[in-house]
């Protein structure tokens, strides 16, 4: 609850903005927040990684676990700060993780929280997650981000290219209904609010704007994962934050 106070105080900080954004319809990028921001969506979702992404996630995943194991190449697409990489990286040190992000200054954090954390594994590139650079991964994951983009379909696309034949995708999206009225909860009203000044501005501000929003809900994520050419997506698991999507074919 911390990094969300955070992140409601980085919302407090640019409200002018937030009032235009909202007022013209326009939208705003990613890089025109706060900081504190930045910080803020770090702190409160690490946690849910810390506590689930390698003993729940990972393991509810087909075949992914013991290709981590053995040595895999991993691509963390919309990394942020890079508390997922970093986690990954660890806990599988014969695989390589590749943290990638398009905001920049996430990406100089990223690395300098891996060199505190010791970690030799990974590499970090700033790009969208529609054009980053690479192939051959066996394991790709976006959390809480895939709603934020533009072009959601292309850069489902792009991750479809890059993998290998048998690789596998996990999108990590906040745990939505298909419905408003699922929503509207304590929970949901906080993930509203986000998607308010935060997602759907930063998705109206890149090239097609699709602006899914934080409560996309998994059929709206599964028509956006068709659309780019995967045939097989499932609820591998969820907590009560989040749901954990295993895309393949």
């Amino acid at each position: 609850m911390q990094g969300f106070f955070q992140s409601v105080i980085s919302q407090f900080e640019t409200q002018a903005e937030a009032v235009e954004t909202f007022r013209s319809g326009k939208g705003r990028p990613w890089g025109d927040h706060s900081t504190c921001c930045f910080c803020g969506t770090d702190r409160f979702f690490r946690p849910g990684y810390e506590a689930c992404l390698i003993d729940q996630w990972i393991p509810a995943l087909d075949g992914v676990e013991a290709k981590l194991k053995a040595g895999a190449k991993v691509a963390d697409i919309a990394c942020g700060h890079g508390s997922s990489t970093v986690l990954m990286a660890k806990a599988y040190p014969d695989s390589t993780i590749h943290g990638i992000d398009f905001h920049e200054p996430s990406i100089i954090e990223a690395r300098a929280k891996a060199a505190a954390a010791g970690v030799t594994n990974v590499e970090f590139q700033v790009a969208s997650a529609q054009d980053f650079r690479g192939e051959d991964f066996d394991f790709v994951c976006i959390f809480d981000a895939l709603h934020d983009m533009g072009d959601p379909v292309g850069a489902a696309a792009h991750i479809r290219k890059a993998l290998r034949p048998d690789g596998s995708f996990m999108l990590v999206e906040p745990l939505a209904g298909d419905n408003m009225a699922d929503n509207l909860h304590p929970l949901g009203q906080i993930f509203y609010a986000f998607s308010t000044t935060i997602c759907t501005p930063a998705s109206l501000a890149q090239d097609v704007g699709l602006g899914l929003g934080a409560q996309a809900g998994q059929k709206r994520l599964t028509e956006v994962l068709n659309q780019a050419g995967f045939s097989n997506v499932r609820r591998a698991t969820e907590t009560p934050t989040n749901m954990v999507l295993e895309v393949t074919g």
